[in-house]
C-alpha cells in the first residue's frame, strides 16, 4: 500500500505545482475535504480558500481560487483558476480588493452574482494570507 500521494495543480497559464504529498486539504465549494492515501475516487467542486499539503514533516499552504478536484488511484488533480502560495499573498490588497467588492453594486441577479464571487475570493485570500503570517 502506497503512503503518498501525487498532487498536481494545473492552472491555465502552467502546472503550478506537482509533489509527493502525505495529506492534502483542500477547500470545497460547501466546505473541506481531506485526502490521505487510498482515498475513495472522487470529483468534487473547489471553492475560494486554502489548501494545505503535508510532505515530509512540514505544511506547504497554497490560496486556491475554484476549479475541480479529480481523486484516483492516489493521485489528487487539481484544475484551478489561480494558485498562489501562501507566502506570496499581499493581506493589504486582499483588504482593498474586499472594500472594493462590497462597493460594487448589485441591483441585477448577474450584478449580485459577481458581488458576491468577488467578496468570496478576497475573504479567502485575506483568511488565507493572514493564517500563513502566523
Amino acid at each position: 500500500m502506497p503512503d503518498t500521494l501525487l498532487l498536481a495543480v494545473v492552472t491555465p497559464e502552467q502546472t503550478a505545482l506537482e509533489t509527493k504529498a502525505e495529506f492534502v486539504a483542500l477547500p470545497l465549494f460547501d466546505g473541506e475535504i481531506g485526502i490521505a492515501p487510498n482515498h475513495s475516487p472522487l470529483i468534487g467542486r473547489l471553492g475560494y480558500g486554502e489548501m494545505r499539503i503535508k510532505a515530509g514533516g512540514s505544511t506547504l499552504t497554497y490560496y486556491i481560487d475554484g476549479g475541480f478536484v479529480q481523486v484516483a488511484d492516489n493521485v489528487v488533480a487539481v484544475l484551478t483558476n489561480r494558485a498562489v502560495p501562501a507566502k506570496n499573498l499581499d493581506a493589504t490588497a486582499a483588504e482593498g480588493q474586499l472594500g472594493a467588492a462590497l462597493q460594487r453594486p448589485a441591483n441585477t441577479p448577474e450584478l449580485l452574482e459577481i458581488r458576491d464571487r468577488l467578496i468570496s475570493q478576497a475573504r479567502a485570500q485575506l483568511r488565507t494570507a493572514r493564517r500563513a503570517r502566523l
